[in-house]
């Protein structure tokens, strides 16, 4: 009976030692793989989370508003500087949302009403309220949007409104 023939043997090489550069690669190309196993069912899962039962949600019905503020002026005006934004914000602001609200500094770039690229400092103010009061809430909102137009020669202050589940 013939016999197969035998596979040469390749011996194992010693692995050459890795320097402290490929040791660190190795270690973040890791860590970022472990990331994105980990994130991506949490990301999936907050994804479908208004098909999910009421019993597994959390949180009661409100409405996130964020609204856009620039501070460079159309008319070359000196830009809105942060006192003269947070006195606007306690002036027009907080009297409508005294339960609270948050700003977050930013640059920004829109299109203006020249067509010209412009670029920036910006602040967006973020407003949480129960959705119950949403019609109520509108016609607030649009005054601050208006008085920050007129005060600051604005050709606009942007608005973004989503429906959000909110616990406190």
């Amino acid at each position: 009976m013939p016999t197969a023939p035998k596979t040469p043997q390749i011996p194992l090489r010693p692995r050459a030692p890795r320097s402290p550069r490929q040791r660190v690669w190795i270690a973040v190309a890791g860590a970022a793989v472990a990331v994105l196993a980990v994130g991506a069912p949490a990301a999936y899962a907050t994804l479908d989370s208004e098909q999910r039962p009421a019993e597994t949600r959390r949180g009661a019905a409100y409405v996130e508003t964020r609204l856009f503020f620039g501070t460079e002026r159309p008319d070359g005006g000196p830009d809105v500087t942060d006192r003269q934004f947070m006195a606007f914000v306690d002036r027009q602001v907080t009297p409508e949302f005294p339960s609270g609200l948050t700003i977050q500094e930013g640059r920004g770039q829109w299109r203006d009403s020249n067509g010209v690229i412009e670029r920036e400092r910006s602040y967006e103010l973020i407003l949480l309220y129960p959705a119950s009061e949403a019609a109520s809430r509108d016609a607030r909102i649009e005054r601050i949007r208006e008085a920050y137009e007129r005060a600051h020669a604005q050709d606009s202050v942007a608005r973004l409104d989503e429906r959000t589940l909110a616990d406190f």
